[in-house]
């Protein structure tokens, strides 16, 4: 069975090999609200180049949910967990993707930023 635009894109976060991955159409376009910050990007040059940076080290699901929308893509949430010089990470992001000729063209992402293992604790003594 091949892979899916969408398959293609998580397969290259989990390995940190974004810089390879043919998912987006030339003309895509990016639209991310990351922590004290929105940014946009046009192109899969430009959307690789940001996620290059974003899932620059191997990683793993530790929590994901994929949810078609009809007509449109895919609605896709995780946790991702990482190492990062030594550290471990972890974030939470929310992609709705539109997805053409088996091709992202759109990506509105929701970050909920980087959190290192100091802030992981602090977040679980919280939840305690």
């Amino acid at each position: 069975m091949a892979s899916t635009a969408v398959d293609k894109f998580l397969q290259a976060i989990e390995s940190a090999a974004i810089p390879g991955c043919d998912a987006w159409s030339a003309d895509a376009t990016l639209d991310a609200t990351v922590p004290n910050w929105r940014m946009h990007m046009a192109g899969a040059d430009a959307i690789r180049a940001e996620y290059s940076r974003w899932f620059a080290d191997p990683a793993q699901f530790d929590e994901l949910h994929r949810f078609p929308v009809a007509g449109v893509g895919e609605l896709i949430e995780y946790t991702l967990s990482w190492q990062e010089n030594g550290v471990p990470h972890a974030a939470h992001h929310m992609h709705l993707l539109t997805v053409r000729d088996d091709r992202i063209v759109n990506d509105t992402v929701l970050c909920g930023g980087r959190w290192p293992a100091k802030l992981l604790a602090e977040m679980e003594a919280a939840d305690a």
